[in-house]
């Protein structure tokens, strides 16, 4: 089926141009990177983890979030989900692949990947996150290769990929669990340190994957001949609000507890972030734009008038997307690292080299996608003939 991806529009391959030229700037840079060693970023002794690693808690979220449409497509027969389960399911294929370059390169040197193989260490939750990630991608690589492969064919799919698809659904929740467990593990950090963490990120997760999905759905039906359906938009417009909600609600459980508290190592965090620390406060404009974009789209959302509207709808989704990528792709790391044990600030502010090379991965799972989304249409327009 990948030929289909070799015939396309001027659009699609001036899409797939623009895409290369970006992952070749994002290339050379990574060179650049691996000549001169990590010293070229932002990072150093007090922030051991950047933007690479946000990047990765992110998308980790963004990859779980296809569980969304497995459980109610499979588990509960909602038939509507029929038609946009494969979508969620490549979206998963993609993100999980920027996850893994996202660790290659914080990594500094890619052979170090191996010790994880080499010298595994049961007990570490890097090891098992690995695992996890490895095995997820896998999971939706085959269960959306042969659920497509037979759609093509027009025969059901065989038995075998039943229990993959069933296995897929815990393992969703585990890879963005044991992502969580990375950080609520570490004990000298108390702006990591809440039993909320996990749920936190889950919560995020199905607000950020579903809201990606309804535009990426949106633009299909926009250029294609293929329509995902207006109803299974609408269910997840429905899952993305309850989600949004639930993770805003998360957030100031999380704010009371810790300035009701009164205890320093874990207020000075949030007061980096939302006030500025000690002259220091990067970061305040943002964060609070993340606070106030998520407050504007759950206004939006709950409103039916204009949830049902797909123009206010896509906004209220974009709003929800960059509301939760500050909150985890900016805000986590730099929360948790500033100030740091001993109440000195060492601020963390990623360099150019850093975005130029996130911005080449992000090219390359927009690549992946791109094909793969170019194989199911071609497959839906054929049904449609």
């Amino acid at each position: 089926m990948l030929d289909k991806a070799l015939c396309g529009s001027k659009r699609y391959w001036g899409l797939i141009i623009f895409l290369l030229a970006i992952i070749g700037v994002g290339v050379l840079t990574y060179g650049y990177q691996l000549r001169e060693g990590l010293g070229i970023t932002g990072m150093g002794r007090s922030v051991s983890w950047g933007f690479y690693i946000a990047q990765l808690t992110f998308l980790v979220g963004v990859a779980a979030s296809a569980v969304m449409l497995v459980i109610p497509y499979y588990l509960h027969n909602y038939k509507e989900f029929g038609k946009i389960a494969i979508l969620g399911e490549f979206v998963a294929i993609a993100a999980v692949t920027m996850c893994l370059l996202f660790v290659l390169a914080d990594l500094g040197q890619p052979q170090r990947m191996f010790n994880l193989i080499l010298h595994p260490t049961l007990n570490s939750v890097l090891f098992w996150d690995m695992i996890v990630l490895n095995g997820y991608l896998f999971l939706n690589l085959i269960i959306g290769w042969t659920t497509l492969g037979a759609e093509k064919k027009g025969t059901p799919p065989p038995g075998w990929v039943k229990p993959l698809i069933y296995l897929s659904i815990p393992w969703a929740v585990s890879i963005h669990t044991v992502t969580a467990f990375l950080y609520s593990g570490l004990p000298g950090r108390g702006f990591w340190l809440t039993a909320v963490m996990a749920p936190r990120f889950l919560a995020s997760a199905f607000a950020a994957g579903p809201a990606l999905l309804i535009l990426l759905a949106l633009i299909v039906r926009k250029y294609t001949k293929f329509d995902p359906g207006a109803k299974a938009i609408q269910a997840l417009a429905k899952i993305v609000t309850y989600a949004i909600i639930t993770f805003v609600f998360l957030f100031f459980c999380e704010l009371f507890t810790v300035f009701y508290s009164q205890i320093p190592e874990h207020m000075d965090h949030f007061k980096y972030l939302y006030m500025g620390y000690d002259g220091y406060g990067a970061y305040v404009p943002f964060m609070w734009l993340s606070l106030i974009l998520a407050g504007i789209s759950i206004i939006m959302l709950v409103n039916p008038k204009t949830r049902k509207n797909e123009g206010t709808l896509v906004v209220a989704c974009v709003m929800v997307f960059i509301s939760t990528w500050i909150d985890k792709g900016m805000g986590m790391i730099s929360g948790g690292f500033v100030p740091d044990p001993l109440h000195e600030v060492h601020e963390y502010i990623p360099t150019l080299p850093e975005l130029t090379i996130t911005v080449g991965i992000y090219a390359i799972g927009a690549l992946i996608l791109t094909v793969l989304y170019k194989v199911v249409v071609s497959v839906r327009e054929e049904e449609l003939a």
